[in-house]
């Protein structure tokens, strides 16, 4: 007989267990379930990744959640209920009563409950319900009331008496029986899974104790406990032992009632309002061809084959709408002069980005491909950032806010994870040790960023000694390795809004908060895999900085003047990037990056687009070479000579991801989407996809006329640099703001230097 667990928490229930996702469903699959649930308290956290990791393991998912509310007798308590969706209907019912819920507004999560339930199974949860805290009281005519109000809210066989065998509930079968023969509901068998492992007690308990800031008995004996994963088969015979094979048979009754599918990768983009009559991609092309008169006024013929190439992409993957979105977004934040970023990541190689004022650098003068941002070839939706004067940026939200409406718009949440140090120094709290004692447990870990307990004790003679100096000291340790990694606490992406033509409670969960701006559940993830558009409105004080100093030029000087029209060859904004004058200019501040300047001599904007490239992490082994070679002292050598228009502006060297495109598409016939594919099999390191590729391009250049040898030869240059490669598009938008800031400091000093104090302290 096979049974069901379909009460369970994961680590989404902040700070009450130490159970993750990943580790639920594959003890699950290990310990013989079939379908297993996943009910976290009040919110849906981890529902997408839970369903996601189910379908991987063959195990079907029950979505279902556990809702804390006042109760119906002692009102001045709250309880729990465990809700399972039994369909899509039955899901969107759960995102509406945990949005509700949110709102701790108990009254209006009661009204909710009043219609659309019938697609929801209900279970009494045990120790946290009220019929069950009631009998413990002896109180059998009320919990019988509470039994018969929960059930007139659903349909028949939708509400359940659930029967638990944990210690003192062994003691409540009979009466939750007798309740349920008389009202005539039928009982389910309940295990309320609170963790993962036996031995997880503890661990479990020294979580929770963090969250209520309390401190714990350590050596009081007990460390294991009764609600964690079992096998199947070991519990179904427990609750079988006890005569309650019905209630067991009821868990699998259940779940093969329930079929909830959650459709990811939807298109859910929302439409751009226009007036009756106007369509999207006709106002489209008629904004685009306005906007390259304005700012290409004497544009050839490359202009307009590009930009007919970009519309037609757009249109065809679906993207006119998300164009029109963003162009109204920065329409606004020009008209209320808030001075937006030249562009940000790949968005600024796209020619319709640009004379729709989205980026501010020309794509074809600085010869960036759009492939690299937007390819039919691989469907993705489209990505683009917009920087903004940090100290203006909650105004382009509040505008988004109202334009596209309360419930169609919100911020993304993010969780803040327990880290090695902040689990050593929590645990060591609940322990009940001394600041300075915490201390110096995490002064024994190593700073490095992102390291896990498990290397820091490889690594540390002093966290090895702490550790084995006591059996508590080594409780302490492997307590905070069990807690590390998991969510502490909720917080707002920094940049991430989403955008929603339907209702978003249709389609995801919400949490109210104090600000006006809806919170999503789902982390950014989560929400690009279902669909949802998401943008990102980034916060830059170096706009800001930007932003102050043009207009402390323009009222010093009683003038206007347009940052995004100044020379680009301008000598004296290059004297400062050649004398390494960076204080306060973007990007080029570090001691490192001026050594560079000062050492290269950059004679023009491209080179400090190289500088920007080059000086990360991978690229800057090829630092000395690219000074060298520019400066006359090492040759400039090319993979094939017919590389040389590629690569001659980085002096043979392939520094971005775009050459790594062009060569693909010069030397072996790929179109630049295909050549995108190939940049991304390498970049992501897979031998298999690499090989493939290796195969597409040897083949292509063959056909092109080259050697085998020079294909290898190339690929192999290409596989080489392509791990390195930087994003150009980013490189010379990133660069542009660099020198927008250094035209500021050499022209217009005193209104760069008051800007720049005043960022410092803005209340001065």
């Amino acid at each position: 007989m096979a049974f069901v667990q379909l009460q369970v928490i994961s680590h989404f229930s902040l700070l009450q267990t130490t159970t993750a996702l990943e580790d639920l469903v594959l003890s699950a699959k290990q310990r013989g379930y079939n379908s297993l649930a996943l009910t976290d308290f009040n919110y849906m956290y981890g529902q997408v990744d839970f369903f996601k990791l189910c379908k991987k393991h063959h195990i079907k998912p029950l979505i279902g959640i556990q809702l804390e509310m006042p109760g119906l007798v002692l009102t001045d308590q709250t309880f729990t209920m465990v809700f399972l969706a039994k369909n899509y209907v039955g899901y969107q019912k759960l995102l509406e009563l945990s949005t509700v819920r949110s709102t701790n507004d108990f009254l209006a999560l009661k009204k909710a409950m009043e219609i659309g339930m019938e697609n929801i199974f209900a279970i009494t949860p045990g120790e946290t319900g009220e019929i069950e805290q009631l009998l413990l009281q002896n109180e059998q005519t009320k919990a019988e009331e509470v039994a018969e109000a929960w059930k007139q809210l659903f349909p028949a066989e939708h509400f359940f008496i659930g029967v638990q065998i944990h210690r003192q509930l062994q003691q409540l079968i009979k009466p939750l029986t007798e309740i349920a023969n008389k009202l005539t509901l039928l009982t389910v068998a309940m295990h309320d899974v609170r963790y993962l492992n036996k031995n997880d007690y503890f661990s479990t308990n020294v979580l929770k104790a963090i969250g209520d800031g309390e401190q714990i008995e350590v050596l009081d004996g007990t460390i294991t406990g009764t609600h964690f994963l079992p096998e199947e088969a070991v519990t179904a015979h427990h609750f079988t032992e006890l005569g309650l094979g019905e209630a067991v048979a009821q868990t699998q009754k259940i779940a093969d009632q329930i079929a909830v599918d959650l459709p990811l990768h939807q298109n859910l983009l929302p439409e751009y309002p226009l007036e009756e009559g106007v369509q999207t991609p006709d106002y489209l092309r008629k904004l685009c061809y306005e906007g390259l008169a304005e700012r290409v006024p004497d544009a050839d013929e490359r202009y307009n084959k590009r930009l007919e190439y970009e519309l037609s992409v757009i249109h065809e993957m679906g993207f006119d709408d998300y164009f029109l979105i963003v162009w109204d977004v920065m329409d606004y934040a020009r008209r209320v002069k808030v001075l937006p970023g030249a562009g940000r990541g790949s968005a600024a190689g796209s020619l319709v980005a640009f004379v729709l004022r989205i980026t501010h650098v020309d794509p074809i003068a600085y010869n960036l491909l759009f492939e690299r941002f937007l390819n039919k070839e691989r469907y993705t939706m489209p990505d683009i950032d917009l920087d903004f004067p940090d100290d203006r940026r909650d105004e382009i939200l509040q505008y988004v806010h109202k334009k596209y409406g309360h419930e169609h718009v919100a911020q993304i949440i993010t969780f803040g994870t327990l880290a090695a140090k902040m689990a050593i120094r929590d645990t060591a709290r609940v322990f009940g040790l001394t600041t300075q004692e915490a201390g110096e447990w995490s002064a024994a870990i190593p700073a490095q960023l992102g390291i896990r307990l498990a290397d820091a004790w490889k690594q540390s003679p002093a966290l090895q000694r702490l550790t084995e100096s006591s059996r508590e000291n080594q409780l302490l340790f492997e307590t905070a390795m069990k807690i590390e990694g998991s969510p502490r606490h909720i917080s707002t992406h920094a940049a991430g809004v989403v955008i929603s033509g339907q209702p978003l409670m249709e389609l995801i969960p919400l949490q109210h908060r104090d600000g006006d701006i809806l919170l999503t559940q789902y982390p950014m993830g989560n929400i690009e895999e279902i669909g949802l558009l998401k943008m990102d409105f980034l916060g830059l004080k170096n706009l800001t900085i930007l932003n102050d100093a043009v207009r402390l030029a323009e009222k010093q000087n009683n003038t206007t003047l347009d940052i995004f029209s100044i020379p680009t060859d301008d000598s004296a904004t290059l004297d400062l990037f050649r004398s390494a004058d960076m204080n306060g200019i973007f990007q080029f501040e570090s001691r490192g990056i001026r050594n560079v300047l000062r050492r290269l001599g950059p004679e023009n904007i491209e080179d400090l687009v190289a500088v920007n490239a080059l000086y990360r992490p991978g690229p800057m082994e090829q630092i000395e070479t690219f000074i060298n070679r520019k400066k006359g002292k090492q040759q400039i050598i090319y993979p094939h000579p017919n590389l040389e228009e590629i690569l001659k502006v980085t002096y043979g060297i392939m520094v971005y991801q775009e050459q790594v495109m062009q060569v693909a598409s010069k030397l072996a016939g790929f179109t630049l989407g295909e050549a995108d594919i190939l940049r991304r099999a390498i970049g992501k390191k897979k031998k298999e996809a690499i090989d493939e590729q290796r195969q597409y391009f040897v083949q292509g250049a063959l056909k092109n006329g080259y050697t085998e040898e020079t294909a290898s030869q190339v690929y192999d240059y290409i596989e080489r640099f392509a791990n390195y490669g930087f994003n150009r598009s980013h490189s010379v938008a990133y660069s542009y703001i660099a020198y927008q800031m250094a035209y500021m400091k050499a022209h217009y000093p005193a209104a760069f230097y008051g800007a720049l104090l005043n960022s410092i302290n803005p209340h001065s």
